[in-house]
């Protein structure tokens, strides 16, 4: 099974440098978080944007629709950043065929604290198994963008 892997930056790949919060969105760390797992479906990366989801617009998420319809892969996983990844969630549900995962972290996967791997590894299930369509994968859980948000005080998402 070859799945193909896109990221676009989001607090999964911050890098922060000083204690005010200084930041800016690195290396996408999936590749890594895959190697350390050893994980032994095969797999393709590939970085379309490096942003903190709160700066996307809505031309960054025409980018993410146009490179992610062109794919010939049918299993899809993106990283984002958890602020807008029901935005470019709902805008890939017009995709047919496809089973698109998107998914990122509340805490960089730098932090040893961090989701990443948990919501990366639910992500790998989630694309294996769903029928085609456009889903969000964290805390544990997945969601129908169209019914979920994020609960930015108990920094979870949750079905609305």
């Amino acid at each position: 099974m070859d799945i193909k892997i896109y990221t676009v930056g989001g607090t999964i790949d911050k890098v922060y440098f000083d204690s005010k919060s200084t930041f800016e969105v690195g290396e996408p760390k999936i590749g890594e978080i895959l190697e350390e797992a050893g994980v032994t479906f095969s797999y393709s990366l590939d970085a379309i944007l490096h942003k903190d989801s709160l700066d996307m617009t809505d031309a960054d998420r025409e980018l993410i629709y146009e490179k992610i319809a062109a794919d010939d892969h049918r299993r899809i996983i993106l990283t984002h950043g958890t602020d807008t990844m029901i935005e470019t969630a709902k805008k890939l549900r017009e995709i047919p065929d496809k089973v698109m995962i998107l998914t990122g972290a509340m805490q960089p996967a730098r932090f040893k604290s961090s989701d990443a791997a948990f919501n990366i590894g639910c992500a790998v299930a989630a694309v294996q198994t769903l029928p085609p369509g456009s889903y969000i994968a964290m805390n544990g859980r997945i969601f129908d963008p169209a019914k979920a948000r994020k609960n930015r005080d108990e920094n979870r998402f949750e079905v609305i």
